[in-house]
Formats: C-alpha cells, structure tokens, sequence
C-alpha cells in the first residue's frame, strides 16, 4: 500500500495509480443488478465485504449510509437508465453520525461560518429504526420502478457480521 509522502501531494498519487490501470474494459450496467447504498466510513469496502468485481453493482456512498433525495437522484438513474433491480442497504455499528444533536452541529456550523446549513444532517440515536426509515425511503419512492427487492442490514465493525433488519 502506497502512503501519502511529504514530497507529493495524496492526489497526485492517486492519479499516478490511476493511469497504471488504464482502460477498464468492463460494460456500464451492473452485471448483478444491485446498487449498495453505504456510509462513506473508511472502515467499510462493500466491495471486499461481499466479493464484487468491477462491474458487479453500483456502490452509493454518503455520511451514514441514509437514503436521501440524493440517492433516490442516483438509485432512478441506476435502475431507469441501467438495468439495477435490488438495493441492498448497509449502515454500521459506531456510526458518526448515531447520536450526535442536529441542532448542535448546525449551531456548530453556523457560528464558525455564518451560515447555518440548509439540510437534513441525517443523524440518529436508533440504528436499526434508521435501516428502516432507509428502506422505506426506497419503497415508497415513486420515482424508483424497482421497489420489491430492498434489504436492508446493520454491519457490526468489530466482528465484521452483518444483521438484517427487517
């Protein structure tokens, strides 16, 4: 694994990586016909998790994993425009965002910067209460044609088990 040096810049390393792969070679729908919504916790690779390869599925990621407006944006091109059917949705265990105040952050926020923050932070206090808003989220979702195959579970980050919740 290749670290951050003091002498080039984490991107540049990252863009050096990237050109030794070249082409990728691999069709634009999801061989599976998944898309995994996630948190974006480093701790957390659906991809080694569940032994997809390039291809495989679509990966969504964003702080806690919760299905917003912005995922329904991603899941209605995934399934209208590329052939997804099942969403598998994955939050975890010591989670950031469990338990922190919303009205706090904001205030946090607005008094370092000035300006409060428009949107939902999505915190929570109950994990699997969270799995369910989720998954309900996609399943009333009218924008979303595929609607029957939603699961969703909760990743414990120090045994590596998943629960699903139901």
């Amino acid at each position: 694994m290749c670290y951050p040096s003091a002498s080039m810049d984490i991107v540049e390393q990252l863009i050096r990586r990237a050109e030794r792969l070249g082409a990728f070679g691999v069709p634009a729908p999801p061989r599976l016909g998944l898309a995994v919504v996630t948190c974006m916790d480093a701790r957390i690779d659906p991809v080694r998790i569940f032994d997809l390869a390039p291809g495989d599925a679509h990966i969504l990621r964003n702080a806690g994993g919760v299905v917003t407006d912005d995922v329904i944006r991603s899941l209605m091109f995934s399934q209208r425009h590329l052939g997804t059917r099942a969403v598998l949705l994955i939050h975890h265990t010591r989670c950031g965002l469990q338990g922190v105040g919303e009205a706090e952050v904001k205030a946090e926020i607005e008094t370092q910067t000035g300006i409060r923050p428009p949107f939902a932070l999505e915190v929570f206090t109950d994990l699997d209460g969270d799995v369910r808003q989720s998954m309900a989220r996609v399943r009333h979702s009218p924008f979303l044609p595929h609607r029957d195959q939603v699961r969703g579970f909760v990743l414990d980050v120090d045994e590596g088990s998943l629960r699903e919740i139901v």
